[in-house]
């Protein structure tokens, strides 16, 4: 299995055994249902439909999503997401997945959705520095000069200017496991990860690292 759902639930520190402070994110990790099996023959690939188990299920599914869960014999769950598997494993639905998925010390990607800022400056944006603070300089917290007079003549694409900021998919590489808590399903990841507390978050296995 690659991956499964969590949702955050906040930041502390715990320390290590010489004493050291770790700056962690607590998660929820699951549990999550299989909801559907994905295999070669039928669909091309090998993947598995995960839903995340939450204290509130939907009030009133629709019609389709009623009937996609009762052909899996699970409840309907808030946020499903897929994650591939290898061909010869037997995950099928209504298998449980858990925390246990993870040990200490292993590396995740986690997937999040950033906080929104709204509609911001370059300041605050990407971290311009700004211009003179002094009296009579009408240049404190402008972008400068964002092209060129006679040539090109026009604003390059991909200029830092401002705009939206925040409220986008963000993934978060290689954040190491520093504990995990199969009993409560709580994993302790070393770092920050994307959005706010209860913000939905996928959690997988490093790529790269």
């Amino acid at each position: 299995m690659e991956g499964l759902l969590g949702k955050k639930v906040g930041m502390t520190q715990i320390f290590t055994e010489d004493g050291t402070a770790v700056p962690v994110t607590v998660i929820q990790a699951g549990p999550c249902l299989v909801v559907q099996r994905k295999a070669t023959p039928k669909d091309g690939y090998e993947a598995v439909q995960l839903g995340l188990v939450e204290d509130r299920p939907p009030k009133h599914p629709n019609l389709p999503t009623s009937g996609h869960f009762k052909a899996a014999g699970v409840a309907p769950t808030r946020r499903l997401n897929e994650f591939r598997i290898d061909s010869g494993a037997e995950w099928k639905a209504g298998d449980e997945v858990k925390c246990s998925l993870f040990s200490v010390d292993d590396y995740v990607d986690i997937i999040g959705t950033s906080k929104g800022k709204g509609f911001q400056g370059v300041m605050k944006r990407h971290g311009f520095g700004g211009g003179r603070a002094t009296h009579g300089s009408m240049f404190h917290r402008a972008p400068g000069s964002i092209g060129q007079s006679s040539d090109p003549s026009r604003v390059y694409p991909g200029t830092k200017l401002p705009g939206q900021m925040g409220g986008k998919r963000t993934t978060v590489k290689n954040l190491r496991i520093v504990k995990v808590d199969e009993e409560r399903n709580l994993l302790f990841v070393r770092g920050a990860v994307p959005g706010p507390k209860q913000g939905y978050l996928t959690i997988r296995r490093a790529k790269r690292g």
